[in-house]
């Protein structure tokens, strides 16, 4: 079961969607995530792409982000964050946004809105393909902040290109089987 790490909310088990379709991020990696970015949380807008249960925005507001928008397009899995959110009683700070990511980016886009933090969990398989898209309307429609991170956790075995459109890689980092490639504004 996901739990949240540290911050306000710390010890919390958070509910997770049933079957295999969500693959939550472990302890060790989220720990290692948030290590890197500590000094970036605290009062930034959070974006939480392929939420699966929305354990890594709730986390960034646990320790302090200002606001979480989760997409997600699994009903299922939407329901489990919405409980996930109430549970926590992070309400006022969170936002889901339902459907396939490149939409969902779309119509955030509309509303000119950028983000401080972008994280990224696609299906491993995925995850080359998924960069690309979201890279692409991150960029075009400037959704990350002039200082801000996209993380992309992927298979270990994946190794992305140094840059993707007018992102930047700035770190990779592998624990076990899964990566963290970090991508910053050129």
């Amino acid at each position: 079961m996901p739990r949240i790490i540290a911050g306000d909310n710390k010890g919390m088990i958070l509910n997770a969607p049933k079957g295999d379709r969500t693959r939550p991020t472990t302890d060790k990696v989220k720990e290692a995530i948030f290590s890197i970015i500590q000094v970036r949380v605290p009062n930034a807008s959070f974006l939480d792409l392929f939420a699966g249960s929305g354990q890594m925005g709730l986390e960034a507001l646990s320790r302090g982000a200002s606001k979480a928008v989760f997409v997600e397009k699994n009903r299922q899995s939407i329901y489990v964050i919405q409980e996930n959110i109430a549970k926590a009683g992070r309400i006022q700070e969170s936002e889901i946004v339902a459907g396939d990511v490149a939409s969902a980016l779309r119509r955030i886009a509309d509303r000119n809105e950028s983000f401080d933090i972008i994280f990224m969990d696609p299906p491993y398989k995925e995850a080359k393909k998924m960069l690309d898209i979201v890279a692409d309307q991150v960029c075009k429609n400037s959704l990350l902040s002039e200082d801000g991170v996209l993380i992309i956790e992927h298979d270990s075995d994946d190794i992305f290109d140094e840059t993707v459109i007018n992102l930047t890689l700035s770190r990779r980092c592998k624990y076990g089987s899964t990566m963290l490639t970090f991508y910053q504004i050129l």
